[in-house]
């Protein structure tokens, strides 16, 4: 299991003053604000990064970090993608749940095993939970609470209630 989660991506830099903007990849903009450090990934290993300010600006997020004080000093950031450890993840709320933890899940319906979940897909009204059963077909699952009995992270099983709607290509 990794030990590092990726929230964000260096899209450029931003002033003078060595700030960066970032494109979030979390549905909690929030959580930037409270980060003391970040991990960024040089050469294959994860560098670990200390927070100096953060600031919004219209749907972006500015993070200014220690010891990089000036447009030159960022350019080795520029396009990189920014971690947070375990204990930085972010506290969800009752029936939200991480994709890192949703994917490799099994599914079930009624004691019936469907297939595993491979991929969430993002959609303007919910996420999909796209599920792959043994003979490799795909099924579609809206991420709905209406659909959802349980899911538990630890043992990676996501439970739907019986009328769960799931659809697959020929729907």
């Amino acid at each position: 299991m990794s030990e590092f989660f990726l929230i964000a991506k260096i899209i450029s830099s931003y002033g003078k003053e060595g700030f960066v903007k970032l494109k979030s990849f979390s549905d909690f903009p929030e959580r930037f604000f409270n980060l003391e450090n970040v991990f960024v990934e040089f050469f294959g290993d994860k560098k670990k990064l200390f927070v100096e300010e953060v600031k919004k600006s219209n749907s972006f997020i500015l993070m200014k970090f220690r010891n990089f004080d000036s447009e030159d000093d960022i350019k080795v950031l520029l396009k990189k993608e920014i971690y947070v450890d375990r204990k930085n993840l972010y506290l969800l709320p009752e029936n939200f749940y991480f994709i890192h933890d949703l994917i490799g899940s099994k599914v079930i319906r009624g004691g019936e095993y469907l297939g595993v979940i491979k991929d969430v897909l993002k959609a303007p009204a919910n996420d999909i939970y796209l599920i792959e059963q043994e003979n490799k077909e795909e099924l579609l699952l809206p991420a709905v609470k209406d659909f959802i009995l349980n899911f538990d992270a630890t043992k990676k099983l996501l439970e739907l209630k019986a009328g769960a709607g799931i659809y697959d290509d020929e729907d």
